[in-house]
């Protein structure tokens, strides 16, 4: 599994879970564009996955802790993507 397919199920992850509504917003559109990301090229790999750097930059806390997770391992790849 590469590593925007992982960004994307750590993403999806959330989506299962109750979240606090401000944060569900923020992450549904880190999933959508994730979603995407997966198909892009490369060159355009490392543009998306700075967007959902930048959305997941605004989620404090998600109001749980498996999600909490999931987001913090999510931030990780995303930043690995955007660097590459």
């Amino acid at each position: 599994m590469s590593d925007a397919d992982r960004l994307y199920e750590h993403l999806a992850a959330t989506a299962e879970l109750p979240v606090e509504r401000s944060a569900s917003r923020l992450l549904g559109e880190a999933e959508a564009v994730a979603d995407d990301l997966r198909e892009a090229d490369p060159d355009v790999q490392a543009e998306r996955a700075a967007v959902v750097e930048q959305l997941l930059a605004k989620v404090d806390t998600t109001g749980h802790s498996e999600a909490d997770e999931h987001v913090e391992q999510a931030r990780a790849l995303a930043s690995a993507l955007a660097d590459e």
